[in-house]
């Protein structure tokens, strides 16, 4: 497995290592799970110990690890090409996926700017979204429309359009303002409609009575189709999304959206959008995109937004961004191999198969005194756990409820990251049913253990 033992690597990680979105104290008085191997859905420990991917390696996982058909094509671009810029030149294997993206892309969409993950993808987009409106002669137009509980990532820009406060709160002098609009979460809803089948959706008027406010402002808005992640596993009702898009139109503002997690395949289409019929002016791609297994992302255009940053090169309107590993060869080899896999295993009838045997344990755990609310969209969920489900009062956070149901869970076999109180479900698409079934029996196992 490994020429070094257990204690060996936990004893190095806690010297070198600085682990992300991780209180290193608590780390440090833990001993963590070295992972030395893949296999399909599984993770594997230096000590041999297996554990289902319940989170899909941070959500990227489609087809399992390492794949024979992806590590061939990972291996064969090796043996040709590893690297070369698209700062003054063309790629191969860049122009072929961009080809095949604006393919299965929503309509309307039709180019493809790459960048090295989800943070930068929807940096581009709202970089790309200002310099659009420069061009347009309207510099004034400088604000960005995002939701309550959005995430968008970690760079300045992505942290500044995001809207959980664990997160963001302590790098507030460093953003820049933007208009905050009340999140669709329906079991807490800001606006004191808990019923989304009688509400009419009020929190779609508040967003209009914002762009009207501000319109003279708004360069774009911006969130995540369907599903909020990081926010909590927050499914937006049916309609919202395509709600969002006819105020976009009606009050001409540019509409982003991230698919960084929703993308390939995770909502039973491809993109979230599809869903409703929704083309976005601008959309951020990755994780899926290589199917976990390289860093790559890129941002979608329509041609309106293309065709403005046109012009003599005096008129300095060149889109001013870039990154070393922008189009990596490797990458997108591995890319467009994911997408023949796609089509090969009818994984997106899979994904719909166990969307709906994951429906049937959310039902389930749905009546757990505990259990508060559960949300889908797919093959993604999310279980709030509650400290009484009648008034929908939460855990303390300081008691990490979340946390140890998913240290307990590894008792069961199963590898799972929370939310807060909020469990989550997210693995790798090409999970079997027994292995969704061992994922949610191991949850539901450690649920009670831990709230009981």
């Amino acid at each position: 497995m490994t020429p070094f033992t257990t204690d060996q690597l936990r004893a190095w990680d806690k010297q070198y290592v600085w682990h992300p979105f991780t209180q290193m104290q608590d780390w440090l008085s833990d001993e963590p799970l070295v992972i030395v191997r893949g296999e399909g859905c599984w993770l594997i420990d230096s000590d041999g110990n297996r554990y289902l991917d319940g989170v899909a390696s941070m959500w990227t996982n489609v087809h399992g690890h390492c794949h024979p058909v992806l590590n061939r094509a990972l291996a064969d671009q090796a043996d040709r090409l590893e690297h070369a810029t698209l700062l003054g030149l063309a790629g191969e294997q860049s122009i072929l996926l961009a080809r095949r993206l604006i393919g299965i892309a929503p309509p309307g969409l039709t180019k493809v700017f790459y960048s090295d993950n989800g943070s930068t993808a929807v940096e581009v987009g709202l970089k790309m979204a200002y310099q659009y409106h420069c061009h347009k002669g309207e510099p004034q137009r400088s604000r960005f429309i995002r939701l309550q509980h959005a995430y968008h990532g970690d760079t300045i820009g992505s942290m500044s359009v995001g809207g959980v406060a664990i997160y963001h709160e302590a790098f507030r002098p460093l953003l820049f303002s933007t208009v905050e609009a009340p999140a669709p979460y329906c079991y807490r809803c800001p606006l004191g409609k808990n019923d989304p089948a009688t509400c009419g959706m009020v929190c779609l008027n508040a967003l209009e009575q914002l762009m009207i406010a501000h319109n003279d402002h708004l360069a774009g808005m911006i969130l995540e189709p369907l599903l909020q992640g990081a926010g909590g596993m927050l499914a937006h009702p049916a309609g919202y999304l395509k709600g969002v898009r006819q105020l976009c139109d009606q009050y001409g503002v540019l509409l982003i959206t991230d698919e960084v997690a929703t993308g390939f395949g995770r909502t039973g289409r491809m993109f979230a959008c599809e869903h409703e019929g929704v083309t976005p002016d601008i959309m951020a791609i990755s994780k899926g995109l290589c199917a976990g297994y390289l860093p790559m992302a890129a941002t979608l255009a329509t041609e309106t937004i293309y065709q403005a940053f046109l012009g003599n090169y005096a008129e300095l309107k060149t889109f001013f961004h870039g990154h070393t590993f922008t189009g990596n060869p490797l990458a997108c080899a591995v890319a467009l191999k994911s997408m023949e896999l796609f089509e090969q295993n009818r994984l997106l009838e899979s994904v719909q198969e166990r969307s709906v045997q994951l429906g049937q344990w959310l039902e389930r755990l749905a009546t757990h005194p505990r259990v508060g609310d559960v949300r889908q969209c797919g093959l993604a969920a999310g279980i709030e756990l509650v400290r009484d489900k009648v008034t929908r009062e939460p855990y303390p956070w300081e008691e990490k409820r979340g946390i140890r149901v998913c240290q307990e869970a590894r008792r069961h076999g199963v590898f799972s990251r929370p939310l807060g109180n909020t469990v989550v479900v997210f693995p790798p698409l090409a999970i079997s049913g027994q292995e969704l079934d061992l994922l949610m029996a191991g949850l539901e196992q450690a649920i009670e253990v831990v709230v009981n």
